[in-house]
This record gives structure tokens, C-alpha cells and sequence, in this order.
């Protein structure tokens, strides 16, 4: 049997076809625009999703026999607001996981309704980029958008209500709406309150293995696969990544360099850090996890390369780097502003300590080393809770990179464990199919069964030293210049 894979990112549907085995047979991405339609916004359309998803299964399938696809589920871009009317039409633009907008819903959450109140309807706080503020925003700004919502989704879901017309969520994704209490698995009535909505606008929840429908008769007919073909709820990008990676159990951990970039610290028990600097969300194997999350990682280099630069041969920019740990350029990843640890829609990116002696290596080699820096501020709030990592696991398309991977295992001092396959979220997402199909008897034995290391990247106690200091160095500039920001918007 086979098993379809969706990986609904922000720049494009990646489309993986697995077989019971857990092999890889076939991948596909297809591309869609993001618009930004002022400073800071960040939206696309969920047709755009739709379409190129449909197109690229049916490339995906196309020297296949697709009588034996068993399963489709997904791993999506979080967070994203998708309204959709009595009618099925979805009513706005999705606000996108990476949008700035809700800075002034957000302060309400925080500071009239209060952290220690979030903290207990949902385990988490209000960051701008969570889907409650931005129902808030439409419900201030785009009141007879507000007035048609019907039903409320993320992204991923949005694609299995097209498939299966079935309307759900999972446990993992669901958690990061600031909707959902996350230890006890359900709504929270309060926040659905606060938000001035319905339960019935709200999606059925369910673990990210159910089978929650099969295809609809005339889905089915034009992907050329079965009806009886099952969809599967799938989970949150990250939750879907750490099952690709084989992060899930207890105390394991994946580094993401996506879009975005996170920390992901799998756990058996729900638990909360103290500052909700972290997020405590429902993982997609049944338990839960921590997780610091960045909004600029590896957008970070494709911005610098792709615009500023204007290249697109990223390994040729990295092969003269080699004065680790000596760099005099620092760069603050805050393309989008900031989640974790800070908090900040409105931090920005910058680069400091320029000379008339910096080089295009030394700028390339500060955005990079930026990301794993601003990594390893999440990384530290982990350590201060007691958890003890010893190594991680990497994917992603900045874990590409042998240099980024040197990095990252220098600036936090732990063992990276380079996997078979990078494909994250798409591979997540096809286990979760696979689970669901009764192929495997859990996510947690699929993931032993399928997820393989080949690499381990040490750290070199020599730069480990070297980065220490100069993680302290920009450890100290964000403090020092965030009041800036906010007099630059």
C-alpha cells in the first residue's frame, strides 16, 4: 500500500508518496505566492493551497497503481486563520503564522485578560501570530467579514474539509489557536468566549493518527485514487516533523531550519514553562511537547541570498566560510518580528558591527550564525527547566547545509543527528496516514521502524568555546536595542 504525505508550507505544498515499508517512492512540491499587503501582514489564499495540492498529488501518484494508495494526511503551516461562510466560501485571504498585524489583540490577551488566565485556559500565551488574536482582529476591523464566519480552520484542515468534507483539527495543531485547553485535550469555553465566537464554527478534535473520512466520490475521481481512500487529520508542521524525524517519546529532540525555525522537546507528561516563553502543545504521537519557535530561520538565508545578494547557489556563498566563532558581525533574525523567547511583533532584523574590512562571507556567516543563536535563547529556557539534551535530531531545508549543521551543534553543544530522510513534515505526515491504516501499530513504532541516522555531527570543544563568548556578545543586543523598534514602525 501506499501512503500520501502533505506538507502544506508557507511557500509551497510539498507532496510525498511513502510505501508500507516506509520507503520513499516519489516527492513533489508545487509553489504558491504569499502576499504582503501592508508592512508585517503576511496572507494567502486557500484556493491557491487547494489547487496546487490536487495537481500535485495527481503528479505525485501519476506512475503509481493508485488503487493501492491507502492514505492521505498532512503536516501544515500552524497558526493560520481560515474563515470560511455558510456557503463553503472561504471569506478573506488565511493571516498567515508569520503575520504582525494582531500586536494590539495581542496585548489585550496578555495584559487585560492576562498571561496567568491564558496560561490556564490553553497552557500558553497570546503571541501575535496564534489564531485567536487574529480572530479578534477581524472581529475590530473586518466586522461584516466577522459576522460570515460559519467555521473556523487551519490550514491543513482547510485541505482535508476539500478532500473529505469532514471538519477537524488535531490535538497538536489546535494548540497553537490560543482555543484549546491543551491539557485536557478540548475547547476552552472561556477563550471561545472572550473571542466572541461559537463551538460550532470550531472543528472536531481529534489525535493526528485518526482516520477522520475517505474521499469524496468526485475528489477521488479527479485524483484518480480510491473512495475508500482514508483521510487522516495529520498534525501541526512541527508535531509532523518531529514524527518524521522519529522525535517522539519522552525527552527526544528536533531541530527545525524551515521558514521558521524551532526547538521541539517531545515529553510523555503535559508541563508548562513557568514564563510560557516555550509552548506547551499536544504532540501528534498522543503525548506532548515543548517547543521555542523563531519566525525567521531559514527564510532568513533565502532573503539574504535571493534579494540582497541575488544568488541562488547557497552552497558556493558558504564554501569560504571557515573562521568559525571569530565573526565581528552579528545578525538579528527578526525578518517578521519575533515569538520565542521575546515575544516582539515588532522586532526586526539587523546587522551590527560592519567595518569597511567586513566581506560578503562575513554577512553570510552572521545570518547564518544569527539563526542559531536566536535557536539556542530557546534552547537555554529548556535548560533552566532541568531537561537535559544531550543531542538532537535535524531537518529541514537549512539542514541541507554541512556548515549550518556545524554550526548549530558549536552554538549549543550537543550532538546533531543527521536523519536518512529530511523531508520533516511530508514523511510525518504519510506515517501519520500509515498509523491510521493499521500499517503500523504506533506513531512511536513507525518511527523506530522507518526514521534512520547516518550522521552525527560532534561538537569541537576548541568552537565550542569560541561560540560560547560570542553567544554572550549577541545575547546582549537585543536588550539594547529593542525600544528601538518600536520607533521605527
Amino acid at each position: 500500500m501506499y501512503y500520501i504525505g502533505v506538507d502544506l508550507g508557507t511557500s509551497a505544498v510539498k507532496l510525498l508518496l511513502m510505501d508500507g515499508t516506509g520507503r520513499i517512492v516519489n516527492i513533489v512540491s508545487r509553489e504558491y505566492p504569499l502576499y504582503f499587503p501592508h508592512p508585517g501582514w503576511s496572507e494567502q489564499k486557500p484556493e491557491d493551497w487547494w489547487k496546487e495540492s490536487k495537481e500535485g498529488i495527481k503528479e505525485l501518484v501519476k506512475d503509481v497503481d493508485k488503487s493501492q494508495v491507502a492514505g492521505i494526511s498532512f503536516g501544515g503551516q500552524m497558526h493560520g486563520l481560515v474563515i470560511l461562510d455558510e456557503e463553503d466560501q472561504v471569506i478573506r485571504p488565511a493571516i498567515l503564522w508569520n503575520d504582525g498585524r494582531t500586536g494590539k489583540q495581542t496585548d489585550y490577551l496578555n495584559n487585560v485578560i492576562g498571561k496567568a488566565n491564558l496560561s490556564m485556559y490553553t497552557a500558553n500565551i497570546a503571541f501575535a501570530g496564534f489564531t485567536a488574536p487574529k480572530i479578534l482582529w477581524v472581529k475590530e476591523n473586518e466586522p461584516e467579514n466577522f459576522a460570515r464566519i460559519a467555521k473556523i480552520m487551519l490550514p491543513k484542515d482547510y485541505l482535508a474539509y476539500c478532500l473529505s468534507g469532514a471538519f477537524v483539527s488535531d490535538y497538536s495543531d489546535a494548540s497553537g489557536m490560543l482555543l484549546m485547553d491543551v491539557k485536557n485535550k478540548c475547547w476552552s469555553k472561556r477563550m471561545i468566549e472572550i473571542c466572541g465566537i461559537s463551538e460550532e464554527m470550531l472543528p472536531t478534535l481529534h489525535e493526528s493518527y485518526d482516520a477522520v473520512g475517505t474521499l469524496k466520490p468526485e475528489v477521488a475521481k479527479e485524483l484518480g485514487l480510491p473512495e475508500s481512500c482514508k483521510v487522516v487529520a495529520g498534525a501541526g508542521d512541527n508535531a509532523a516533523a518531529a514524527v518524521g524525524t522519529g522525535t517522539v517519546g519522552d525527552g527526544m529532540c528536533n531541530i527545525s531550519l524551515g521558514t521558521s525555525g524551532t526547538i521541539f522537546i517531545s515529553s510523555r507528561e503535559f508541563g508548562v514553562d513557568s514564563n510560557n516563553a516555550l509552548h506547551a502543545f499536544a504532540h501528534a504521537d498522543g503525548h506532548y511537547h515543548l517547543m521555542g519557535c523563531m519566525l525567521s530561520a531559514a527564510s532568513c538565508n533565502k532573503w539574504w541570498m535571493d534579494q540582497i545578494i541575488r544568488t541562488k547557489d547557497y552552497p558556493a556563498e558558504q564554501k569560504d566560510i571557515t573562521k568559525l566563532g571569530e565573526n565581528n558581525v552579528f545578525f538579528l533574525p527578526y525578518l517578521m518580528g519575533e515569538r520565542s523567547p521575546h515575544n516582539n511583533p515588532d522586532a526586526r532584523g539587523t546587522f551590527i558591527g560592519l567595518t569597511m574590512d567586513t566581506t560578503r562571507e562575513d554577512m553570510t556567516q552572521a545570518v547564518l550564525e544569527g539563526v542559531a543563536f536566536a535557536i539556542r535563547d530557546s534552547f537555554e529556557i529548556a535548560k533552566s527547566l532541568g531537561i537535559k539534551i544531550e543531542r538532537t535530531k535535524i531537518c529541514g531545508g537549512g539542514a541541507k547545509s554541512p556548515l549550518w549543521r556545524r554550526m548549530i551543534a558549536n552554538i549549543l553543544n550537543i550532538k546533531v543527528d543527521r536523519i536518512e530522510s529530511e523531508e520533516g513534515p511530508a514523511l510525518g505526515g504519510a506515517i501519520l496516514a500509515a498509523v491510521a491504516c493499521g500499517e503500523f501499530e504506533s506513531v512511536e513504532d513507525a518511527a523506530a521502524k522507518i526514521v534512520r541516522v547516518t550522521e552525527t555531527i560532534e561538537p569541537e570543544p576548541e568552537l565550542v568555546e569560541k561560540y560560547e563568548k560570542q553567544y554572550r556578545k549577541f545575547a546582549q543586543i537585543y536588550p539594547t536595542v529593542k525600544d528601538l523598534f518600536t520607533t521605527l514602525l
